[in-house]
């Protein structure tokens, strides 16, 4: 049960920033509207602090919860650049110089904070119709969450420039801050101001993105500790994404038809469409056998291009059918080559029904069956009514905070730009290899959804394995797998298996 009472301006947030190099700590601004009141201006109210308790496994946790903005300005400190919406509970009572404090963001890019915030990490959680974790008719609820990882961290929600309630700086441009550098600054400058200004540099450090927020992240693993000196303990990866070439289905790029023909095959078990044989598998047992074909075989059929033989177009014709329930005629239709956008369509077209985009285990109705793809997700559409009604209202009921401005829960930022990927596709994962070799002591969990048609389990695991990490360094990083999709948490029993994972992670990257 929480229980509540407010107190204000317990943090004056202040930030001096520079999109790139750096930000400057400033401290002598003045003081203004303590109620939390956005008055949509240069001047920002000081958090609003609200104290509250939670009981968990038998255990009572009393608790803080900072709510508000970090003004950030230039490096002369002079100009103001943007204010950043943040939410940061604290364990009362607990000895910071040894509390773990975990910075939490989702991705996009677009995306604020509130799908883990709302879904899985914080004291509070909405409330789902059932345990699979579809949505209930509105009015909607929020609940003490018992999945909550306050009971091993600290945790500081985070969103980023025009996401959430935070908004550049009157005559400052939204799209200064919409791309991969950038945001890897900005978001970057708010992490050591926070922890500056809360005496967190003693702490244990974690890191938590969920889908391009794991591309955040890994970048982060290099801003940080090459511009600061700031050396993560752990980084978790939720449905991760860091070499966008395994993603993207644009003509002459063969690899994603490779990464998610596994996902195909556990979506088609899912929904009913395979051979019994198959039907027959686990979701894991099911997606090695997948695997095993679309990196052998199939890899090397899409390699010949057109000079695959009838024999072997026939063959595998065959064998797609068999992974995914399609039919032939339709693969042949496709040169073999489906991609996720006309999967969702076609692969319970015969019931006129899709199949989500972020699980694949919801499904949608189109205005009719005709068309090559969806008009919407099923999955995302489950989940966002829910979630934003939620958050708005238990931002205002339980932490006191007021705005009038709208919540941007998936903001605008394009167009993004991707730079220092200029005539390729963004890669990552030599930042964050370069990161855990330079840092040894940094701990990398992976986390993989079975029905994740974004970023799927393949994709994870190809980049995994050719990061070129060292043996000594390697064995820092590990997968974790889940019977979910790309939020691994709707699911009661996902979340609860998510929670004991991460509790033995962080035990691990504290050793």
């Amino acid at each position: 049960m929480r229980t509540r009472t407010f107190l204000t301006g317990a943090l004056t947030s202040l930030l001096c920033a520079a999109l790139n190099p750096a930000f400057a700590q400033r401290g002598d601004q003045p003081v203004h509207d303590t109620t939390g009141t956005d008055r949509r201006d240069t001047a920002v109210a000081r958090p609003v602090v609200t104290h509250h308790q939670i009981t968990v496994e038998g255990k009572t946790i009393d608790y803080t919860a900072t709510t508000g903005y970090m003004l950030m300005h230039d490096e002369t400190g002079e100009k103001p650049l943007a204010k950043i919406f943040y939410v940061a509970y604290t364990a009362e009572g607990a000895p910071r110089a040894k509390r773990p404090v975990t910075f939490v963001f989702n991705g996009g890019p677009g995306s604020a904070s509130i799908w883990l915030h709302m879904g899985s990490f914080s004291p509070v959680r909405v409330k789902f119709a059932n345990d699979k974790g579809d949505a209930p008719a509105p009015p909607y609820e929020y609940e003490d969450n018992p999945y909550t990882w306050l009971g091993f961290t600290d945790l500081v929600f985070i969103d980023p420039v025009s996401t959430g309630y935070s908004r550049p700086a009157k005559g400052v441009q939204a799209g200064d801050f919409h791309g991969y550098s950038e945001d890897l600054a900005s978001v970057g400058d708010f992490i050591r101001l926070y922890v500056t200004q809360n005496q967190r540099w003693g702490s244990p450090k974690f890191i938590a993105g969920e889908s391009y927020g794991t591309t955040r992240a890994a970048g982060l693993s290099g801003y940080l500790m090459s511009r600061y000196g700031m050396n993560m303990n752990g980084i978790t990866l939720i449905s991760s994404v860091l070499n966008f070439q395994l993603i993207d289905f644009s003509h002459g790029n063969e690899m994603p038809y490779i990464f998610f023909l596994p996902t195909y095959a556990a979506t088609a078990r899912y929904h009913h469409k395979l051979s019994p044989e198959l039907e027959s598998l686990s979701p894991e047992e099911l997606t090695q056998k997948a695997e095993a074909f679309a990196g052998g075989p199939y890899a090397s059929f899409l390699m010949e291009g057109d000079n695959a033989s009838a024999g072997e177009t026939d063959r595998m014709v065959d064998s797609l059918h068999y992974y995914t329930g399609l039919s032939a005629t339709y693969i042949r239709q496709t040169r073999e080559r489906v991609n996720a956008f006309r999967f969702f369509k076609e692969v319970l077209r015969d019931e006129g029904k899709t199949v989500g985009r972020y699980d694949s285990r919801f499904t949608g109705e189109d205005m009719d069956d005709a068309g090559e793809r969806s008009t919407y997700d099923a999955s995302d559409n489950n989940l966002t009514g829910l979630f934003v009604a939620t958050f708005n209202n238990y931002v205002r009921k339980d932490l006191g905070f007021k705005s009038d401005l709208p919540y941007e829960s998936t903001a605008n930022v394009r167009p993004w730009d991707y730079k220092p990927a200029e005539n390729e596709y963004l890669d990552v994962s030599e930042t964050l290899r370069a990161a855990m070799t330079q840092n040894p002591h940094l701990h990398v969990d992976v986390v993989c959804g079975y029905y994740d048609l974004a970023t799927p389990v393949y994709n994870a695991e190809y980049m995994v394995s050719h990061m070129g990490l060292r043996p000594d360094v390697r064995k820092n990083i590990i997968l974790t797998y889940y019977e979910a999709g790309h939020m691994v948490y709707v699911s009661k029993d996902t979340d609860a298996k998510l929670l004991k994972d991460e509790k033995a992670f962080y035990e691990s990257a504290l050793k």
